[in-house]
């Protein structure tokens, strides 16, 4: 007689199976009251059954990441658009090239931004070669939310010193996918925003927001908000480009309008150098 492990085996592959005719081959599935629950996508993408979706983006990662040993990161949060600077390079000369002032204009400002990106990927590098000297149990790995940009240099630095890195992607209607330099066995796929973030906050230790738009702020003060309330332990949270950071946000303004308390500035600090930005990390768990 089979075993009950082989039968339950070669159902959960024909299951599979079906499922990956549905979404990789287009077909059709007709409605089948018959079928496996979670082999049903009409039923698992059903509104009532979002709490479960949430559920298997909670769960997956976290099962992962605990197989390779993932249990302290650095996270490292900015713009999507800044490039490297030889990609800046080539843009302004493409642009000069055409004549075109706008993209000429877009062009400076690429290659102004791009040392971010290099401070970035320098600062990566810093925390995965430190990672590389310890312990499997205390190791710390770089942790981005996988696209381009600051991501990517935050994945590069890390991968330069060949350390593996997570990447938390969010699918978004632009089809933003991986970087090349997540580790493939760490890049994430989420659909929605509060359990990605959920994620960056499980395992960080520290937190370094660069420069960035609506995504960066939004994930920035949600962390500020949470350690400030106490819902999340205190960490360092580091702003990395004081210019940017002191002309975006007035923070002394909320204090002066007490919708803040002059306690709040110590949650934070501005940085500059990634050597610096390390160090504060360092200093804060007298590593």
């Amino acid at each position: 007689m089979e075993a009950n492990t082989n039968l339950n085996d070669r159902r959960l592959a024909d299951a599979w199976a079906e499922i990956n005719n549905f979404a990789v081959e287009g077909n059709p599935l007709e409605a089948d009251s018959y079928r496996l629950a979670f082999a049903d996508p009409e039923f698992m993408l059903r509104r009532e059954t979002r709490g479960i979706r949430f559920q298997l983006e909670l769960l997956k990662p976290d099962l992962d990441m605990a197989a390779l040993g993932v249990e302290h990161t650095i996270v490292v949060y900015g713009s999507a658009r800044m490039l490297s600077p030889e990609d800046a390079e080539q843009q302004l000369a493409a642009a000069e090239a055409s004549g075109d002032a706008e993209r000429i204009a877009r062009g400076k400002l690429a290659v102004k931004n791009a040392h971010h990106y290099d401070q970035a990927r320098q600062f990566a590098r810093i925390v995965a070669e430190f990672g590389k000297t310890c312990s499997d149990k205390e190791r710390v790995y770089i942790c981005t939310g996988g696209g381009p940009g600051i991501m990517e240099a935050a994945n590069r630095g890390a991968h330069d010193a060949g350390a593996l890195n997570v990447g938390l992607n969010i699918t978004l209607p632009h089809e933003q996918s991986g970087n090349k330099y997540i580790s493939p066995e760490l890049c994430f796929k989420f659909h929605y925003f509060a359990l990605r973030k959920m994620h960056f906050l499980m395992r960080a230790k520290a937190l370094v927001a660069f420069p960035g738009g609506f995504g960066t702020l939004d994930e920035l003060f949600e962390v500020l908000t949470l350690v400030q309330t106490g819902k999340a332990k205190a960490l360092p949270i580091i702003l990395f480009g004081s210019e940017f950071w002191k002309k975006l946000i007035n923070f002394e303004a909320l204090v002066e309008q007490g919708t803040i308390s002059a306690s709040d500035l110590k949650l934070f600090k501005y940085v500059d150098d990634p050597a610096e930005a390390w160090q504060l990390i360092k200093d804060f768990y007298r590593l």
